[in-house]
């Protein structure tokens, strides 16, 4: 929950009159209600492989989906084609729904699409390297996108091995 002091309607201090509900003690009506956050997930399905990338910001072992927050006035199924297009250059059909997915951790709501991508993969700056994994080669994670993945490669008759993280 984002810790604000002060409430910014009116300026008057914040309270907790209910568990993990902050409010304005003068009544003004303002709650924060601390809405988690929609991103798109992306199984990219590339010359018959999976498309799993590093971003910069993570451990350097760690090879995820491709995901990006929901623009203002985009659907998650648009944000799904256009992060494909920014992170990897490569041109996507409509996105098909997986499912949606908590992530607690980072207050998220992770909805995951699968995609079928043509092109020449570029990686843009905020990835520096991918792998292209046979779907039955997959190893999923324990969190939002790693269900994403797992439901996928599910729906193709693959029972995915999860990883267990430290």
């Amino acid at each position: 929950m984002k810790k604000f002091k002060f409430c910014p309607m009116c300026a008057a201090p914040l309270v907790e009159r209910v568990k993990d509900r902050v409010e304005c003690s003068a009544d003004c009506g303002f709650v924060n209600y601390d809405n988690p956050t929609p991103v798109a997930a992306v199984v990219v399905e590339y010359e018959g492989n999976i498309v799993l990338a590093h971003n910069r910001s993570w451990p350097n072992n760690f090879y995820g989906l491709i995901t990006g927050f929901v623009d203002h006035r985009e659907g998650p199924a648009q944000c799904a084609v256009r992060e494909v297009k920014e992170e990897l250059d490569l041109d996507a059909t409509p996105a098909t729904l997986i499912g949606v997915y908590p992530f607690e951790r980072m207050n998220q709501v992770i909805i995951g699409y699968h995609v079928q991508a043509t092109g020449t993969i570029t990686l843009n700056e905020e990835l520096d390297s991918f792998k292209l994994m046979p779907p039955e080669e997959c190893v999923v994670w324990p969190a939002g996108t790693g269900y994403a993945l797992r439901d996928w490669l599910r729906s193709q008759g693959v029972e995915p091995e999860m990883m267990t993280l430290p």
